[in-house]
């Protein structure tokens, strides 16, 4: 809101201090510091600080985000983010390598590689090159064992990613697609290329590299124009894909999109009730490719002790948004061998065999 509306938002609450939009971030501090002073501060636009490292507290667990880029170039219909943040500007390599070695340094072990549209990230910077060329580059940083790329658009993910991602050890095999539906009517509402059909293939492309692939992905659930066949083409597109996760959201009509103004908006009781419908299909799902992870041995990440329990992620679980593994044993931040013993929804138990 302060990014878009900043000069609206002053107007309506002159008892705020200041409005930092997102292109601020840089100016924070020094604005808090002059607001403790009573200085006025003025509306005024500044270079994005994405760009830069960033100074970052001491963390206190194992992993952490890393964003690359900031802004998009795609033109899907239903996204404010391109108005909000603007075209993609991507972060030096050297940069990025500075950040991540900083953060290992303080005792991070898995970094989590984010953008809006992390596989084109480097495009609008030229060499050296783009994600593929980036991970290799900051994979001999000291202390650093795991990467983790989040938010991939489909058409994106080329055949050198992939081939990267299968023989780099340590970029995880978890592919997070965002889809957004399996109808290419729907699809094409939204100005996104793909079908159900050509989705599959690229899911079969990525197991055919990658076997042992984690896979993730986000649907958005009563688009305008959304009919109960999609919703059950959706549907069956879930059973054949199999996914790994998988979240749902209903459609928001964000202002200036041209979404906002497309006919056939469907009532938010529908939409709820088709989410719903999807996420207790994908949780069936879910449940069952967990299930089969039992009497498999994994390398665990414990990121934390919850009431005396030891919790931890494989490469199979993205932080804060996908299961968790409980485990008999450990401390935050150590690697353990493990063998999952049960599954119970989203989550795996396991038992140490080895520190």
């Amino acid at each position: 809101m302060a990014q878009r509306f900043g000069g609206e938002i002053s107007e309506a609450l002159p008892e705020a201090d200041a409005v930092l939009g997102l292109d601020r971030y840089g100016e924070l501090i020094g604005t808090l510091d002059r607001i403790t002073s009573w200085q006025p501060v003025g509306l005024r636009r500044s270079p994005m600080d994405i760009l830069h490292a960033v100074n970052r507290p001491t963390p206190t667990f194992p992993f952490a985000y890393v964003k690359v880029a900031d802004g998009c170039d795609k033109p899907c219909t239903f996204c404010a983010i391109p108005l909000r943040r603007g075209k993609q500007r991507s972060r030096r390599p050297a940069n990025i390598h500075d950040e991540i070695s900083a953060l290992t340094s303080d005792g991070v072990q898995e970094i989590v590689l984010v953008a809006q549209d992390l596989a084109s990230y480097g495009r609008d910077i030229g060499p050296p090159g783009g994600l593929v060329e980036m991970l290799r580059f900051v994979s001999d940083i000291e202390g650093l064992r795991r990467l983790r790329l989040l938010y991939l658009y489909p058409k994106e993910i080329r055949p050198a990613l992939i081939d990267e991602m299968a023989a780099n050890p340590l970029v995880v095999p978890y592919f997070d697609l965002s889809l957004q539906h399996a109808e290419e009517r729907l699809l094409r509402a939204m100005s996104r290329p793909g079908s159900g059909t050509r989705y599959l293939d690229l899911i079969a492309q990525i197991r055919s590299a990658v076997p042992e692939a984690a896979l993730r992905s986000s649907f958005i659930v009563g688009f305008p124009g959304e009919t109960e066949d999609d919703v059950e083409t959706l549907a069956d597109f879930l059973h054949t894909a199999q996914l790994d996760w998988a979240g749902f959201f209903p459609y928001s009509a964000e202002e200036g999109t041209p979404a906002a103004g497309l006919p056939g908006r469907i009532d938010p009781e529908t939409a709820t009730e088709r989410l719903r419908y999807l996420q207790t299909i994908q949780d069936g799902i879910t449940e069952q490719v967990n299930r089969a992870q039992v009497g498999r041995t994994f390398d665990v990440l414990i990121d934390q002790v919850e009431d005396g329990i030891p919790v931890g992620r494989t490469y199979r679980e993205a932080p804060d948004i996908d299961g968790m593994v409980t485990l008999d044993r450990g401390q935050p931040g150590e690697w353990v061998r493990a063998t999952v013993t049960a599954g119970y929804g989203i989550d795996l138990a396991a038992e140490v065999v080895e520190a």
